[in-house]
């Protein structure tokens, strides 16, 4: 189809929205390491995951063989009242770049939890409901995660304890308050409601916190309290696998227009986001269908694959949780207070990990100034105010972008723009009265975090 055919916006029919997930596991030929208890360090069992996760969670978390895993029909008319989701032409950045690159963007922005992290809250929620449980409970960044899965548990009638990361409990108020505008109760983490968190703010007087105390917190929570379970909002494998509409709804768009992205960009934490967003692309790539460039970007303050290493680690700072085989800075590191709150966690997807390790994608860090550069000229040229964390995929499909402005090439560029920036203004602000700073932590301070990894035979 010519390319003067091609809208700004690409819409599917609620009728092409997906009814099945699609397991990347499936078509790895190396599969991602298992999980391991902390104690034995031997690959944890169905029934040791199902002290902390609900049953039907825990077999898509080892269910490495299934491509398509049906969507349950009350999940799909739950994702009708705001999916299927836009797939953006950047027109207007291509313009203000003078790139003959061809960008395009999959917005996750337009449901009140603001991101795509509703994608997997609902599915999550449901499954907690359909095990009869009385609630979950969970941890939270940038409150993205936390406000969909308030949202989600609201739908379910389900209780929702959220830890939150202190940095961003006392940075994102009003992200707070949509929490508990859906019954969610919210506490700063490290706290002194739990044991684990009583510890750490004992070993770390006056922290800021970070995604692995949290997480320790809400597991804590869980198995203390009969009737709940505790949901994670990014890097387990069945949250990749719930993710994977955003990839497929992109691919599909893409392909009604016969479009092809040569470069795909997404911003990268614990991995939700950008796993969900290449599923399908890789999954190509991985049964040698295309070939494409895959390009993970993260914070230079919490550089995980670019200056992690691949190891087994703990997935919390209280290290009661299973060890995972990924990218690390250590589940001590604790990160500087920067604004990219959901970007801020330890390790990486264990599934984007082996992808990384077997040289299937490759990975990129860029400085928070030069982040919100980017989100700020995005702003202004295409109408829409992105998340910080999206923007570190912005700043890379820009970057991307005046590359091929240099070498004339006309490449099709797709980056995943995972939500909107409106609780995010004290971030803008900072950075427009010139008070934000670019924090990297030195190879000397990232050692003493390696040197903490768990010894696995």
């Amino acid at each position: 189809m010519a390319e003067n055919k091609i809208p700004y916006k690409i819409y599917l029919d609620e009728s092409e929205i997906p009814s099945k997930w699609y397991n990347l596991r499936a078509d790895m030929k190396n599969k991602p390491a298992p999980l391991l208890n902390p104690g034995t360090h031997q690959p944890m069992t169905a029934a040791e995951l199902e002290g902390v996760f609900c049953s039907e969670l825990v077999a898509q978390e080892l269910d490495n063989e299934s491509r398509y895993i049906d969507i349950p029909e009350e999940i799909q008319n739950f994702y009708k009242m705001y999916r299927p989701a836009p797939l953006v032409r950047a027109y207007y950045l291509e313009k203000a770049l003078g790139t003959p690159a061809k960008i395009y963007y999959k917005f996750e922005g337009n449901n009140t939890s603001g991101s795509h992290k509703l994608n997997s809250a609902i599915a999550q929620a449901y499954y907690a409901k359909k095990q009869g449980l009385k609630g979950v409970t969970t941890e939270t960044g940038a409150g993205q995660w936390g406000t969909a899965l308030s949202m989600a548990c609201s739908y379910f009638d389900l209780d929702c304890k959220v830890y939150m990361v202190k940095v961003s409990y006392e940075q994102k108020p009003f992200r707070r308050e949509v929490m508990r505008t859906y019954g969610a109760s919210v506490t700063p983490s490290p706290s002194a409601t739990t044991q684990v968190g009583q510890k750490i703010l004992a070993e770390h007087p006056g922290t800021t916190g970070s995604l692995g105390c949290a997480i320790s917190e809400a597991v804590e929570a869980a198995v203390t309290n009969e009737g709940y379970r505790y949901v994670l909002g990014s890097v387990l494998n069945q949250v990749l696998l719930h993710q994977s509409i955003i990839g497929l709804e992109a691919k599909a768009a893409m392909d009604k227009y016969g479009i092809k992205p040569d470069i795909i960009i997404g911003c990268a934490g614990g991995g939700s986001n950008l796993g969900g967003l290449i599923a399908p692309f890789m999954g190509e790539k991985l049964r040698g269908e295309a070939d494409y460039r895959i390009i993970a970007v993260e914070p230079k303050s919490c550089p995980s694959f670019t200056r992690g290493v691949y190891a087994y680690d703990f997935a919390d700072t209280g290290m009661v949780c299973p060890l995972a085989k990924m990218y690390t800075l250590g589940s001590d590191f604790i990160p500087a207070p920067n604004h990219a709150g959901g970007l801020r966690y330890h390790g990486m997807s264990p599934v984007l990990s082996q992808l990384y390790a077997d040289g299937l994608m490759e990975a990129t860090s860029v400085a928070q100034t030069e982040v919100f550069a980017a989100a700020e000229m995005f702003a202004r040229v295409e109408g829409t105010l992105p998340a910080p964390e999206s923007s570190h995929a912005i700043r890379a499909a820009i970057d991307e972008a005046l590359k091929c402005k240099e070498t004339g090439e006309e490449k099709t560029i797709l980056f995943g723009l995972t939500g909107t920036g409106y609780f995010d203004m004290l971030a803008y602000e900072k950075y427009h009265d010139k008070k934000m700073t670019d924090y990297v932590p030195t190879d000397e301070e990232l050692a003493v975090y390696r040197a903490k990894l768990p010894k696995i035979d």
